[in-house]
């Protein structure tokens, strides 16, 4: 099996798409499948020789993402000496469209993933107005491949709503030895004055459409009421951080942006992490925490609703609903053994979620494409 992945978003950014990918050509490696991948050009980024990049601009929207420039040229003499079996298009604009037409071109089965409900984040920037555009570019991408790959049942259906109809799961796995209880420090909690309270932790990108309203006014409220025994850790950065340093407690601790071990860290040395966001399309930060035994509460819509099984392994509250947050937060607080207890069921679901059987899947795939291309 040979591969190409064409992706608008490549290491060193960090989002949902470069961790799935990082994974991906790792076990790539370990299973001798052969890849070539054509991404942008970020400054200063050292890339092995499977990888191919182009002049890129960063995209307002999202600026993990990248407006890549792809020099054609280069890209039919690669597949002309590396002759792929099949073209996995991971994103929609610049590179995304190149593996398209290239795939067209070359008579390759296509594949598509569809990760980001970017008409959704249109409000957050007060360009309502393009919804209708961007939805109807996404069926127009999506459309022209072989099938189109999402990570839950929610986006599925959202999709079909779409008039995208071809679609399979592609869902997302989960490194427990990283994301792990171990890793929870007290020399972590004694250095941010963390010690005898109940730690609320958010990780991910810091930004308007990540749902920080909910939890900046949610959280204002029940630390009214309970004060110091409370705290909130925010990991990761943004357009949105001045923002929430200015309308959260002044005790709030800021770790700006983790990875590996530290991330990890940061998971494990809280008590209860929150996802206040409705528009993701999986939502990786919720696997992380479960991987890491903390009891989690996520808004009920979207990839989150779907990843927390409600008081089993998580809390739901209603998205968008303040009181519904305050109400899920305030039932931990004054439950530990209830939060105890998410925390280890947490823990064992995430056990059940590896990479490689994930991506056993995905080659399930590549495989069925090649064979009805072929016939």
């Amino acid at each position: 099996m040979r591969v190409a992945l064409f992706t608008d978003t490549f290491m060193p950014q960090i989002n949902g798409v470069t961790n799935t990918m990082a994974k991906m050509l790792d076990y790539f490696d370990r299973q001798g499948i052969a890849y070539r991948v054509f991404a942008p050009k970020y400054e200063d980024a050292v890339v092995p020789e499977t990888v191919r990049q182009y002049y890129s601009l960063k995209f307002f929207l999202y600026p993990e993402c990248r407006l890549a420039l792809p020099n054609i040229f280069n890209i039919n003499q690669i597949f002309e000496d590396f002759k792929p079996d099949i073209v996995h298009n991971m994103t929609e604009f610049g590179m995304g469209l190149a593996g398209l037409k290239q795939a067209q071109k070359c008579g390759l089965p296509s594949l598509s993933t569809y990760t980001t409900h970017f008409s959704q984040y249109l409000r957050y920037y007060n360009l309502e107005w393009l919804e209708g555009f961007v939805d109807d570019y996404m069926k127009w991408f999506h459309d022209q491949h072989d099938r189109t790959l999402c990570a839950t049942k929610g986006t599925r259906e959202k999709l079909n709503q779409l008039g995208i109809h071809r679609t399979e799961i592609f869902s997302r796995g989960i490194d427990t030895e990283l994301f792990n209880p171990m890793q929870r420090n007290q020399s972590f909690r004694e250095t941010h004055k963390l010690t005898d309270k109940v730690v609320f932790a958010y990780v991910g990108r810091i930004s308007a459409e990540k749902g920080l309203d909910v939890l900046i006014e949610a959280y204002n409220t029940v630390y009214r009421r309970y004060g110091k025994q409370i705290a909130l850790v925010m990991t990761g950065e943004g357009p949105y951080l001045d923002f929430c340093k200015a309308h959260l407690p002044e005790d709030t601790v800021f770790t700006g942006f983790k990875k590996g071990d530290a991330l990890a860290e940061c998971y494990a040395s809280s008590d209860i992490f929150i996802c206040p966001s409705g528009t993701e399309t999986f939502g990786n930060v919720i696997q992380e925490a479960m991987a890491s035994g903390l009891a989690v509460i996520g808004a009920d819509a979207g990839g989150v609703g779907e990843n927390i099984s409600h008081e089993e392994t998580g809390l739901h509250f209603k998205s968008g609903e303040i009181s519904s947050l305050i109400e899920k937060m305030e039932a931990l607080l004054q439950h530990g053994a209830f939060r105890k207890q998410l925390g280890v069921n947490a823990r064992a679901y995430a056990l059940t979620r590896s990479w490689d059987h994930i991506f056993e899947e995905l080659v399930g795939h590549y495989l069925v494409q090649k064979s009805m291309k072929a016939a």
